[in-house]
Protein backbone atom coordinates (compact mmCIF):
# COMPACT_ATOMS: atom_id res chain seq x y z
CA UNK A 1 0.00 0.00 0.00
CA UNK A 2 2.89 2.29 0.41
CA UNK A 3 3.37 2.68 -3.40
CA UNK A 4 0.12 3.04 -3.89
CA UNK A 5 0.63 6.52 -2.09
CA UNK A 6 3.38 7.32 -4.24
CA UNK A 7 1.35 6.77 -7.36
CA UNK A 8 -1.87 8.70 -5.91
CA UNK A 9 0.43 11.71 -5.81
CA UNK A 10 2.66 11.42 -8.67
CA UNK A 11 0.05 12.98 -11.34
CA UNK A 12 0.09 16.26 -8.75
CA UNK A 13 3.56 16.83 -7.68
CA UNK A 14 6.29 17.59 -9.99
CA UNK A 15 8.69 14.09 -10.10
CA UNK A 16 12.32 14.64 -8.80
CA UNK A 17 15.25 14.31 -11.27
CA UNK A 18 17.00 10.74 -10.85
CA UNK A 19 20.01 9.97 -8.85
CA UNK A 20 21.88 8.88 -11.84
CA UNK A 21 22.69 11.81 -13.21
CA UNK A 22 21.59 14.60 -14.96
CA UNK A 23 22.47 13.63 -18.44
CA UNK A 24 21.11 9.78 -17.89
CA UNK A 25 18.91 8.53 -19.51
CA UNK A 26 16.24 5.22 -17.39
CA UNK A 27 15.77 2.48 -20.18
CA UNK A 28 13.29 0.53 -17.26
CA UNK A 29 9.60 2.05 -17.51
CA UNK A 30 8.59 -0.90 -19.79
CA UNK A 31 10.57 -3.96 -18.94
CA UNK A 32 9.79 -6.63 -16.16
CA UNK A 33 11.68 -7.95 -13.40
CA UNK A 34 14.25 -9.93 -15.30
CA UNK A 35 15.12 -7.21 -18.19
CA UNK A 36 15.67 -4.77 -14.98
CA UNK A 37 17.75 -6.83 -13.38
CA UNK A 38 20.19 -7.39 -16.52
CA UNK A 39 20.24 -3.45 -17.18
CA UNK A 40 20.84 -2.80 -13.28
CA UNK A 41 23.99 -5.77 -13.71
CA UNK A 42 25.43 -3.87 -16.56
CA UNK A 43 24.86 -0.37 -14.32
CA UNK A 44 26.31 -1.95 -11.21
CA UNK A 45 29.91 -2.54 -13.43
CA UNK A 46 30.25 1.15 -13.26
CA UNK A 47 29.05 1.90 -10.05
CA UNK A 48 30.23 -0.57 -7.93
CA UNK A 49 33.41 -2.88 -7.47
CA UNK A 50 33.76 -6.38 -8.12
CA UNK A 51 32.99 -8.52 -5.74
CA UNK A 52 30.99 -5.57 -3.39
CA UNK A 53 27.69 -6.93 -4.18
CA UNK A 54 26.40 -10.23 -3.18
CA UNK A 55 24.73 -12.05 -6.06
CA UNK A 56 21.17 -12.00 -4.90
CA UNK A 57 21.30 -8.04 -4.05
CA UNK A 58 20.53 -7.02 -7.96
CA UNK A 59 18.05 -9.51 -8.39
CA UNK A 60 16.20 -8.60 -4.87
CA UNK A 61 16.37 -4.69 -5.81
CA UNK A 62 14.99 -5.44 -9.34
CA UNK A 63 12.13 -7.79 -8.06
CA UNK A 64 11.13 -5.10 -5.21
CA UNK A 65 11.28 -2.47 -8.06
CA UNK A 66 8.70 -3.94 -10.28
CA UNK A 67 6.65 -5.36 -7.39
CA UNK A 68 6.93 -2.18 -5.35
CA UNK A 69 6.59 0.91 -8.21
CA UNK A 70 6.80 -0.09 -11.61
CA UNK A 71 9.29 3.18 -11.52
CA UNK A 72 12.63 2.92 -12.79
CA UNK A 73 13.56 5.29 -10.78
CA UNK A 74 12.37 3.96 -7.60
CA UNK A 75 14.63 0.81 -9.05
CA UNK A 76 17.33 2.41 -9.21
CA UNK A 77 16.87 4.66 -6.21
CA UNK A 78 16.72 1.52 -4.48
CA UNK A 79 19.87 -0.20 -5.22
CA UNK A 80 21.68 3.51 -4.43
CA UNK A 81 20.03 3.55 -1.28
CA UNK A 82 21.35 -0.20 -0.08
CA UNK A 83 24.80 1.28 -1.23
CA UNK A 84 24.10 4.02 1.10
CA UNK A 85 23.01 1.20 3.56
CA UNK A 86 25.94 -0.91 3.25
CA UNK A 87 28.50 2.18 3.84
CA UNK A 88 26.72 3.65 6.79
CA UNK A 89 27.04 0.18 8.63
CA UNK A 90 30.98 -0.33 7.73
CA UNK A 91 30.14 -3.03 5.57
CA UNK A 92 32.27 -3.97 3.22
CA UNK A 93 30.39 -6.21 0.65
CA UNK A 94 26.37 -4.87 -0.05
CA UNK A 95 24.06 -7.95 1.29
CA UNK A 96 20.16 -9.22 1.19
CA UNK A 97 20.16 -7.43 4.61
CA UNK A 98 21.59 -4.08 3.34
CA UNK A 99 18.49 -4.20 0.28
CA UNK A 100 15.88 -5.05 2.48
CA UNK A 101 16.56 -1.99 4.72
CA UNK A 102 16.97 0.33 2.42
CA UNK A 103 13.52 -1.21 1.09
CA UNK A 104 11.79 0.08 4.29
CA UNK A 105 13.86 3.48 4.34
CA UNK A 106 12.62 4.06 0.46
CA UNK A 107 9.27 3.26 1.54
CA UNK A 108 9.57 5.35 4.54
CA UNK A 109 10.64 8.15 2.31
CA UNK A 110 7.69 7.81 -0.08
CA UNK A 111 4.67 8.13 2.60
CA UNK A 112 6.64 11.24 4.14
CA UNK A 113 6.50 12.57 0.79
CA UNK A 114 3.10 11.58 0.30
CA UNK A 115 1.73 13.42 3.42
CA UNK A 116 3.71 16.65 3.03
CA UNK A 117 1.75 17.18 -0.49
CA UNK A 118 -1.34 15.76 0.79
CA UNK A 119 -4.56 18.29 1.60
CA UNK A 120 -4.81 20.79 4.36
CA UNK A 121 -7.86 19.57 5.69
CA UNK A 122 -6.28 15.44 4.86
CA UNK A 123 -3.05 16.53 7.61
CA UNK A 124 -5.92 17.62 10.13
CA UNK A 125 -7.48 14.32 9.98
CA UNK A 126 -4.33 12.50 10.46
CA UNK A 127 -3.16 14.75 12.74
CA UNK A 128 -6.27 14.19 15.09
CA UNK A 129 -5.69 10.40 14.40
CA UNK A 130 -2.08 10.70 15.46
CA UNK A 131 -2.94 12.78 18.29
CA UNK A 132 -5.50 9.73 19.61
CA UNK A 133 -2.68 7.22 18.98
CA UNK A 134 -0.44 9.10 20.78
CA UNK A 135 -2.85 8.69 24.04
CA UNK A 136 -3.64 5.79 23.63
CA UNK A 137 -6.98 6.11 22.34
CA UNK A 138 -6.73 3.97 19.29
CA UNK A 139 -8.13 1.92 17.75
CA UNK A 140 -10.76 4.62 17.75
CA UNK A 141 -14.18 4.99 16.39
CA UNK A 142 -14.96 7.34 13.77
CA UNK A 143 -16.65 9.62 15.51
CA UNK A 144 -14.15 10.57 18.12
CA UNK A 145 -11.94 11.23 15.13
CA UNK A 146 -13.92 13.36 13.78
CA UNK A 147 -14.60 15.75 16.97
CA UNK A 148 -10.77 15.75 16.93
CA UNK A 149 -10.27 16.79 13.96
CA UNK A 150 -12.57 19.83 14.60
CA UNK A 151 -10.61 20.72 17.71
CA UNK A 152 -7.78 20.36 16.20
CA UNK A 153 -8.82 22.67 12.77
CA UNK A 154 -10.33 25.31 15.08
CA UNK A 155 -6.62 25.46 17.03
CA UNK A 156 -5.62 26.19 13.51
CA UNK A 157 -8.13 28.90 12.84
CA UNK A 158 -9.18 26.83 10.18
CA UNK A 159 -12.96 25.99 9.63
CA UNK A 160 -13.65 22.52 9.61
CA UNK A 161 -14.93 20.50 6.61
CA UNK A 162 -18.12 18.11 6.97
CA UNK A 163 -18.36 14.92 8.75
CA UNK A 164 -18.87 13.57 5.83
CA UNK A 165 -15.75 14.82 4.14
CA UNK A 166 -13.79 13.24 7.43
CA UNK A 167 -14.97 9.79 6.77
CA UNK A 168 -14.12 10.42 3.39
CA UNK A 169 -10.36 11.72 4.06
CA UNK A 170 -10.02 8.30 6.37
CA UNK A 171 -11.02 5.90 4.02
CA UNK A 172 -8.89 7.71 1.61
CA UNK A 173 -5.56 7.46 4.29
CA UNK A 174 -6.50 3.64 4.30
CA UNK A 175 -6.56 3.23 1.28
CA UNK A 176 -3.09 4.33 1.03
CA UNK A 177 -1.70 2.63 3.85
CA UNK A 178 -0.84 5.38 6.36
CA UNK A 179 -4.21 4.48 8.32
CA UNK A 180 -5.98 1.38 9.03
CA UNK A 181 -9.73 0.55 9.37
CA UNK A 182 -11.62 -1.99 11.06
CA UNK A 183 -15.65 -2.28 10.13
CA UNK A 184 -17.60 -3.43 13.31
CA UNK A 185 -21.49 -5.09 13.08
CA UNK A 186 -23.14 -5.15 16.60
CA UNK A 187 -26.14 -6.56 14.85
CA UNK A 188 -29.78 -4.58 15.52
CA UNK A 189 -28.49 -3.21 19.08
CA UNK A 190 -25.01 -2.36 18.38
CA UNK A 191 -25.27 -0.84 14.61
CA UNK A 192 -22.17 -0.67 12.60
CA UNK A 193 -18.93 1.62 13.43
CA UNK A 194 -15.85 1.66 11.72
CA UNK A 195 -12.41 2.24 14.44
CA UNK A 196 -9.46 3.48 12.35
CA UNK A 197 -5.59 2.70 14.03
CA UNK A 198 -2.09 4.32 12.51
CA UNK A 199 -0.42 1.71 10.12
CA UNK A 200 2.93 3.60 9.42
CA UNK A 201 5.43 4.46 12.46
CA UNK A 202 4.38 7.71 14.31
CA UNK A 203 8.03 9.07 13.36
CA UNK A 204 7.52 9.02 9.53
CA UNK A 205 3.24 10.20 10.36
CA UNK A 206 5.01 13.64 12.08
CA UNK A 207 8.30 14.34 9.76
CA UNK A 208 5.36 14.15 6.93
CA UNK A 209 3.12 16.75 9.04
CA UNK A 210 6.30 18.73 9.93
CA UNK A 211 4.91 21.73 8.52
CA UNK A 212 1.88 21.88 10.02
CA UNK A 213 3.34 20.82 13.43
CA UNK A 214 5.62 23.75 13.18
CA UNK A 215 2.79 26.23 12.81
CA UNK A 216 0.62 24.33 15.38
Amino acid sequence: MTYDLYNHFAGRVPRRGARIGANSQCPLSAYDADERRLVLEQRERVAFRDGVLEDVVIAMCAAYGAKDSGDARKTLDLRLKTGDVARESGSDVVTETHVQEARERVQTDQVVEGIQNYSQHGKLVLYALTRLHERGDTPVRTRDVVETYRSVARSEGVSPVSERSVRDYLGELAQLGITGVTEHNRGKDGGKYNEHQLEQSVSAVRSGLSTLLESA
